[in-house]
């Protein structure tokens, strides 16, 4: 019977172990336009999102992200993209380092849409200030008509004493050429620059933001169907985030 009782309560501090180091996290968002790097993955209209991530022991997490393109020519016409996500994060004094390798999977569009990324960030905190550098990579691939670089630089300020932040970033997006149609996709003008300031409001789960976001991708007519450029110029758009 003690032998029973003892395995009994391994077995319940082993499960236990096992749940803390297990940490969920989930989240819904609904914007008025989904823009990454400066242009519209929504084909400038508004667009809802629910992501799920698990934290897993030594750094690890898994997750994936879903989110409404609704039709966007960008992207072949699809209604949604699927983003599975591997990361690892570590602390290391001030700084926050982060790894991710993330898919693109993209549902009811035409041709070849899906592909692959990984990149790396650096972020430093001191008191309600944050700064950070970001580099994201995709290798040659038929859906994006080459590859594409993307490097940036981050920053976030708190208000003191208020729920207020302040956000800004600028980016270069750059890569190899295979197919000048496809690389529109991503990179309507070729080489180009965005930037972005925003405005963010944290109450609890709740995030509202407002941001921002302009580039130097030109607004002439293009050949390739890819391209949308008419979404990727200046605009404004609001964003509200809850997490569980």
């Amino acid at each position: 019977m003690r032998t029973i009782a003892l395995a009994a309560v391994t077995l319940l501090g082993a499960s236990q172990a096992a749940q803390a180091q297990l940490t969920p996290h989930a989240s819904v968002e609904a914007t008025t336009d989904e823009r990454r790097r400066g242009i519209s993955w929504s084909d400038g209209e508004g667009a809802l999102a629910a992501s799920a991530r698990l934290d897993l022991s030594s750094g690890f997490d898994i997750g994936v992200r879903a989110l409404t393109t609704r039709g966007d020519p960008r992207h072949g016409g699809a209604d949604a993209v699927f983003e599975p996500t591997l990361g690892y994060s570590q602390l290391l004094g001030g700084f926050r380092l982060d790894a991710f390798a993330t898919g693109h999977v993209f549902t009811n569009g035409n041709g070849p849409l899906n592909y692959y990324e990984g990149g790396a960030s650096a972020n430093y905190t001191l008191g309600p200030a944050q700064a950070g550098v970001e580099a994201r990579y995709a290798p040659s691939q038929d859906a994006i008509g080459g590859s594409d670089l993307y490097l940036a630089v981050r920053g976030r300020v708190g208000l003191p004493l208020t729920p207020f932040s302040f956000t800004a970033s600028a980016g270069r997006s750059s890569g190899a050429v295979d197919d000048a149609v496809r690389a529109a996709r991503l990179r309507p003008d070729g080489t180009y620059y965005d930037w972005s300031f925003g405005v963010q409001h944290a109450t609890g789960p709740l995030v509202l933001t407002v941001e921002y976001t302009g580039t130097d991708i030109d607004d002439r007519r293009s050949l390739s169907p890819f391209a949308a450029r008419n979404n990727a110029g200046d605009r404004i758009a609001a964003r509200a985030a809850l997490s569980f």
